[in-house]
């Protein structure tokens, strides 16, 4: 269950919380004409930085120029947290990167391990977030949507928020 106040008042650090839970989200380069293709994050909090291991000849990989920008969108385990996350994307061949975020779930797309030659990553560094998160009371749902129809006001239902990060 998502924690509103963390929202409203910490929602960066909530962000990584959340992002530690999720195992997969879907990644897009704008303007690439591509859709968005789900990729597992490995994140990097000190910079602001979301790592994806993938190889070299892949859609994603060549449809990144230097200086594009790209979106993360992810949605939290229990469904009531929902981020998009944009920033800059690149082609980092990173071996200290490929060293920190390496596991057993990695080496299974990689047949030569850290060391297959198609092995690259690419780097999203973050300086865009949005953020949405909601109630999962029923109780709370039901009362909003109650009271929406008696006053012709919105029901609140959760939090919207947005985050600008500096490179």
């Amino acid at each position: 269950m998502v924690d509103l106040s963390k929202t409203k008042n910490d929602p960066l650090q909530q962000l990584w919380d959340v992002m530690d839970g999720v195992h997969a989200g879907m990644l897009g380069v704008q303007e690439s004409g591509q859709h968005m293709q789900p990729m597992a994050p490995f994140v990097e909090k000190e910079s602001n930085s979301i790592w994806f291991y993938t190889k070299d000849d892949s859609d994603l990989v060549k449809a990144v120029r230097t200086g594009d920008r790209a979106h993360f969108c992810i949605i939290g385990k229990d469904h009531d947290y929902h981020a998009c996350l944009s920033g800059t994307i690149d082609e980092v061949k990173s071996r200290e990167h490929i060293e920190k975020f390496w596991s057993p779930m990695v080496s299974a797309w990689f047949e030569g391990g850290k060391d297959d030659p198609s092995l690259t990553m690419l780097r999203l560094r973050l300086d865009d977030v949005a953020i949405w998160a909601s109630t999962d009371s029923t109780l709370r749902f039901g009362w909003e949507m109650a009271k929406a129809n008696l006053t012709g006001k919105e029901p609140d239902l959760g939090v919207h928020t947005h985050i600008s990060l500096p490179h």
